[in-house]
């Protein structure tokens, strides 16, 4: 018997449809890594069932046995299209991408096209921990340009960072985190286009990690790296996997801008070996056909993101919430609580490291979020809180931390 194909708009707010109960029955990191008394929000996965759009494309594949190896260029299609249509990308060309199996992994084929090992790698800290870490892996060396107060680029900063890795290497490069990641900033394009210039002036390559670019919310506009002037050498990975919930489909996409394209085209045939198949049918589905889930994804973001102000300001009215522009993270300041952060041993980025408020709210408040410390400079005394929840859990995380602070004796000098 047929399948019914579901309605991608009849369930209303993706975020409310599932229970806790129906949550804990996941097996993904996020719901294994803690006991069941924990609320998690930490990893950047969503409480949200599948968009049928790409469920319907899922089950048409198991029911033919379609479980071979990916072919051809539908994935990068169906991210033209959405390109198009979302961010008025119309130069968008399929002959300059290559599919990766995600977007870390993208990056680190890029780097060995553009820099060599010992190179310098610049980032804006506080960011993504895996920056640091597969850098690391590949190596390559972290140049730390610190945000600025506001948590935007600060242009001095990089042209300081600029400096010292041409001074440090042959062919020096920059990760951009495009939305940022821990903080919600959504670069606008006067600031990329600074960036492009400043980039191009000390001869460094950027790279522009833009997994969380459909997450973009009210009030904001995503620009693509590849439209700004002065972006022609560079390069961005891109996917579906945090606006559709598919970490565990593998499959992204390379893209570089017309002078970058021979570059690209240098990179081992093998890589687009790692790409699941089932991946790449669930992140061209979600990109051709899953915009509607989208904007109800979207809209429960949105409120999400007002609730949590609330929230905050109502039990937690010593941690500074910093309102996101677009992914659904909270970088949350936690400095005026008084906790210590210890700094254990090793590089940045080390994502098994808890400490500081992030340990305190584990422990007493049973509360997952992310450490801080471990987005490097500027993270220590933060957490990052991912509000991509029921409202119901939301307002029992927040009223739970706000609980564990008002009996929180911090340790006296």
């Amino acid at each position: 018997m047929a399948r019914p194909s579901a309605d991608s708009t009849a369930d209303g707010n993706p975020l409310t449809r599932l229970t806790l109960d129906e949550l804990r029955q996941r097996t993904s990191v996020k719901w294994r890594m803690h006991p069941p008394d924990v609320l998690p929000l930490w990893v950047a996965e969503q409480d949200v069932p599948l968009a049928a759009p790409v469920a319907d494309a899922l089950h048409r594949a198991i029911d033919l046995g379609d479980t071979g190896y990916p072919h051809g260029t539908a994935y990068a299609e169906a991210l033209g299209e959405f390109a198009a249509a979302r961010w008025g990308w119309h130069d968008f060309r399929v002959d300059r991408t290559t599919i990766v199996p995600d977007v870390m992994m993208g990056i680190v084929e890029v780097l060995r096209l553009v820099t060599d090992p010992g190179d310098a790698v610049v980032v804006c800290s506080p960011v993504y921990p895996p920056f640091y870490a597969f850098v690391g892996h590949a190596g390559r060396q972290v140049i730390e340009a610190p945000l600025g107060p506001d948590l935007r680029m600060d242009h001095a900063a990089l042209d300081d960072a600029f400096h010292r890795a041409r001074a440090r290497s042959r062919r020096p490069a920059f990760l951009l985190c495009n939305p940022h990641n821990p903080t919600g900033v959504v670069h606008r394009r006067d600031e990329l286009e600074a960036l492009a210039e400043l980039a191009n002036r000390h001869g460094v390559r950027v790279i522009s990690d833009e997994i969380h670019a459909p997450l973009v919310l009210p009030g904001a506009h995503f620009t693509p790296y590849l439209t700004v002037t002065g972006a022609e050498y560079a390069f961005a990975l891109i996917s579906a996997s945090k606006a559709w919930n598919l970490a565990g489909l593998k499959a992204a996409l390379a893209v570089a801008g017309p002078w970058a394209a021979a570059d690209l085209h240098r990179i081992p045939e093998e890589v687009s070996h790692g790409p699941s198949h089932l991946g790449v049918i669930a992140h061209t589905a979600a990109f051709h056909t899953g915009g509607q889930w989208l904007d109800l994804l979207l809209d429960g973001l949105d409120a999400n993101r007002s609730l949590l102000e609330t929230l905050v300001a109502q039990h937690l009215p010593t941690v500074t919430y910093h309102r996101p522009e677009g992914t659904y993270l909270a970088w949350l300041d936690c400095t005026r609580l008084g906790i210590a952060t210890a700094h254990p041993a090793g590089a940045p980025g080390v994502a098994s490291d808890l400490a500081g408020p992030a340990k305190m709210f584990l422990d007493r408040a049973r509360v997952a979020l992310s450490s801080g410390h471990v987005f490097g400079t500027g993270g220590a005394g933060f957490v990052r809180l991912n509000f991509a929840t029921s409202p119901t859990v939301l307002t029992d995380a927040v009223t739970r931390m706000g609980r564990a602070v008002e009996a929180f004796d911090p340790p006296r000098a």
